[in-house]
């Protein structure tokens, strides 16, 4: 008997990077000499890991706070349930690749969930647990994580042909025995077996040669004639584990759904999206401004959708419509466009999904009821050698989509009350938070940290609480502190008016700015605040007092890879400095911030 090469890869993604990797593997693995079957940890049907003998590869990432993905929670329960024995997965060799961002905290906390479940249960790694960081690149440790991986597969595959030879040599010599008659005389089947699932022969001629030894027992010995050819062989070629290349197989099906009307494919209400008209679109920026940065209100009064602020909602957004022009020819499927048409991949059927954005809400519903308003750059990639110059998928299409509606700030639109009708739609769903939300006890003090468009959900916060203030006049509110940055204070200093309000009727206790790219005023000032950062340095002993001594919450919202890894530092800075102690000293500080949720951060890449 031989162990065929083929193992199983299962995949837990929020966003479809953990599944993009999977599915990389697999396609790699017949490179390799393997073969791959590949499904997604939420299809509990398609796989079974309490009886799985071949070796197994996770692919898992990380989300909200430290989370597994929303597709691994079935699995995750399940291996967590409480009454499974010590032993359970035992019989399980596996290799896990852990997807996270140091960013955040709990860092890859999605895959050691899964990781050290398995290993209480028994399950035995056969290749070293990656664990890859978004911050400074994926494919840092992706890339040399895959390139190792065919070696440890292959020492496994070895490992386990090896003893299932030695268990099949033991059965062999059993059932020699049991063949044995009484007077000695030793009999074998006639024929040659084979395993059928690695080699299939031909007809095979055997003749059976009697011998007579010296002590004149009878002993029957097989002698088998082969005839090798292009269906059979003969030993030792009969032996070996060969792969025959073959031609490239088709690997793309294509399948056309007839509907009744064109346009865009509308998600199933299973998946929790709803149709809602954008009841406004305004410019935040000046035409002159580096980054365009549009705000859109959204009308959920009919769909009776609640968030807080600190909230987030997934957009949908249709693929580019020159790409589809392009994918179509290469189909040969120009008339046809008004079919539904699903691509899929021959080998492993999960195309991916073109997956939602996520905007953090910037309004409060006790301010705008029955709307929510949420604030973008429209991102822009120059031209190049590749491609002409375009825009971002989600954040291109929504400036066109809002193109008949969009306003320059500070102008009133020609009528207030269009028609829902004349109305651009959107489809969206709610993506609460678990932990972004301002303190339950308002007398908590806050500072909060967001240049650019990261100041969106704080918009949302001061709007909460102007209202919680007018309604509770005599209630004890703790002191607010946003810091915010921008370029140019004329260009794109977002809600500016708004925030000004906001530090004037006392809901903002202190409004800190800075500029990056402005010019030095007439004063000349020297080494001027240019980042965020620099201005929490400009006031390291408030921040350490409210963090330290009064028990408050620091909020981050925006750039990852550069400004929150900044503000992080200098966070660690302030509280060394403040406390006189050394860095490491200050990272456990801040990790105990965190895990008392007083230090809460929503970044992205």
């Amino acid at each position: 008997m031989r162990f065929a090469a083929r193992f199983l890869i299962l995949y837990g993604s929020q966003r479809g990077q953990a599944q993009s990797i999977a599915e990389e593997i697999c396609q790699q693995a017949a490179e390799h000499g393997f073969t791959a079957d590949i499904s997604c940890l939420s299809n509990q049907h398609k796989y079974n890991v309490d009886r799985e003998i071949r070796p197994v590869v996770f692919v898992v990432s990380t989300t909200g706070d430290g989370d597994p993905p929303d597709t691994a929670h079935k699995f995750v329960r399940k291996i967590k349930n409480k009454s499974l024995v010590h032993d359970h997965f035992s019989h399980l060799r596996y290799a896990l690749l852990a997807l996270g961002d140091t960013n955040y905290a709990n860092f890859c906390n999605g895959g050691k969930t899964i990781d050290s479940r398995l290993q209480q249960l028994g399950a035995k790694h056969f290749y070293a647990t990656g664990h890859a960081d978004d911050g400074t690149g994926l494919e840092v440790v992706v890339d040399p994580w895959i390139e190792g991986l065919w070696d440890a597969l292959k020492k496994i595959f070895s490992s386990m042909s090896t003893s299932n030879q030695q268990s099949a040599d033991l059965s062999d010599c059993t059932q020699d025995n049991y063949h044995k008659n009484a007077s000695g005389q030793e009999k074998n089947k006639s024929g040659l077996e084979v395993d059928l699932q690695l080699l299939k022969l031909s007809e095979v001629d055997s003749q059976k040669e009697k011998t007579i030894t010296s002590d004149s027992s009878d002993v029957e010995t097989l002698s088998t004639a082969l005839v090798a050819s292009l269906k059979q062989s003969v030993p030792p070629l009969s032996e070996s584990v060969l792969n025959v290349p073959a031609l490239p197989a088709s690997y793309l099906e294509v399948c056309l759904e007839q509907v009744s009307t064109e346009g865009e494919t509308v998600p199933s209400d299973k998946d929790g999206y709803r149709e809602v008209s954008i009841s406004k679109a305004v410019q935040l920026t000046q035409d002159d401004a580096v980054k365009n940065a549009i705000l859109l209100e959204l009308d959920i009064s009919e769909q009776s959708i609640a968030y807080q602020p600190g909230d987030a909602f997934d957009i949908l957004c249709p693929n580019r419509a020159s790409e589809v022009e392009e994918l179509l020819l290469r189909l040969d499927l120009q008339t046809r466009k008004n079919c539904a048409v699903q691509v899929n991949l021959l080998k492993n059927k999960h195309l991916p999904k073109l997956q939602p954005r996520a905007y953090s809400a910037a309004s409060s519903s006790l301010q705008h009821p029955g709307k929510v308003h949420f604030v973008f750059n429209v991102v822009e990639f120059p031209a190049c050698p590749e491609h002409p110059a375009r825009t971002g998928l989600c954040t291109g299409w929504l400036a066109d989509h809002v193109s008949s509606i969009l306003r320059p700030l500070g102008t009133v639109p020609a009528s207030e009350h269009l028609g829902t009708s004349s109305q651009p739609k959107v489809h969206v769903r709610p993506r609460p938070s678990s932990t972004f939300h301002l303190p339950a006890d308002p007398s908590i003090p806050v500072v909060m940290v967001g240049p650019g468009t990261g100041v969106a959900p704080f918009i949302g916060f001061l709007q909460q609480r102007e209202k919680e203030r007018e309604a509770n006049q005599e209630a004890t509110f703790g002191e607010t502190w946003l810091f915010f940055g921008c370029r140019h204070k004329d260009k794109d200093f977002l809600f500016r008016y708004e925030l000004e309000r906001f530090a004037l009727n006392g809901t903002l206790s202190h409004l800190i700015v800075c500029f990056s790219r402005d010019e030095p005023d007439a004063a000349g000032t020297v080494n001027r605040p240019t980042y965020v950062q620099h201005n929490l340095r400009l006031h390291a002993k408030n921040v350490a007092s409210i963090l330290l001594k009064n028990k408050g919450c620091l909020y981050v919202c925006g750039d990852a890879k550069n400004m929150a890894k900044d503000v992080n530092d200098t966070l660690l800075e302030i509280i060394g400095n403040e406390l006189q102690i050394d860095k490491l000293d200050a990272m456990k500080i801040v990790a105990g911030l965190r895990e008392e949720k007083r230090y809460l951060q929503d970044i992205w890449s």
